[in-house]
């Protein structure tokens, strides 16, 4: 099913659509966005670089799916979506290159993983990631997946600072094990910062946790991409209901 938001914060009202990024041209879209905001924001090194794209081996075993703007075409926010079935054909899911995930075989139900989202920094706002959400509600819908797990990151130039900080806030609040345990194959360097350093989440791990989803362990220190990488589990019997309304028939 098609989503489509209507953005009055700009002048010229912006509408979106969901779409399912089929063939290779579509790809080729995605993995471009992805190198722009990946390379720009994080000076990550990227396979495919030196074609202006960030691409891996688990691109074409993956669902893509991205929100467009149909006043001038362009793709502006995209994620990929690799389910139970096409891990088991690869023997691991993406997050098991950084995290040992303790329990992952005893969850019950079919278990879809997401990664690689990005937006436009033009486009960061909640109607956006909505549109986007809609479109990961049909895909849960036809799939009956109990879960949805991944990584989401925390810049590391700073030193780490910043992802202590939020660390400490997710440690208090959105810490569970009780499902699954993710303990990271490289943690994070020590990092000693006051008690009274704040940093601001970012808006995709804010936009998991508003969801619904647990934060599952100890961050993973991703060198590639120059950050830390948090890895979430959201139970779909545990979405917030909130926010249930993005994902309708997958509550």
């Amino acid at each position: 099913m098609t989503h489509i938001a209507c953005s009055g914060d700009t002048p010229a009202a912006r509408r979106l659509v969901a779409e399912r990024l089929l063939g290779s041209r579509a790809l080729q879209e995605a993995q471009a966005l992805r190198f722009e905001v990946f390379s720009r924001e994080f000076n990550a090194r990227l396979q495919g670089a030196e074609d202006g794209l960030d691409r891996d081996d688990y691109d074409r075993h993956c669902w893509h799916i991205g929100v467009r703007d149909l006043s001038n075409g362009r793709l502006v926010a995209t994620t990929r979506l690799l389910d139970h079935r096409a891990a088991r054909y690869l023997g691991r899911f993406y997050s098991e290159e950084e995290f040992n995930l303790h329990g992952l075989g005893g969850l019950q139900g079919p278990v879809l993983e997401i990664g690689r989202t990005c937006v436009d920094p033009a486009y960061r706002n909640g109607g956006t990631i909505a549109v986007l959400w809609g479109e990961l509600a049909e895909v849960l819908n036809e799939g009956g997946y109990s879960y949805l797990m991944g990584c989401a990151s925390i810049p590391m130039q700073d030193g780490g600072v910043q992802a202590e900080a939020i660390m400490q806030r997710l440690r208090e609040r959105h810490l569970c094990t009780q499902n699954l345990r993710a303990e990271p194959r490289k943690p994070l360097p020590a990092a000693q910062i006051p008690s009274n350093v704040t940093a601001q989440m970012p808006p995709l791990l804010k936009a998991y946790m508003r969801l619904g989803a647990k934060v599952c362990g100890e961050p993973c220190w991703d060198e590639d991409f120059q950050v830390a990488d948090v890895f979430i589990l959201l139970k779909r019997d545990d979405l917030c209901p909130r926010y249930a309304r993005h994902f309708r028939a997958a509550v």
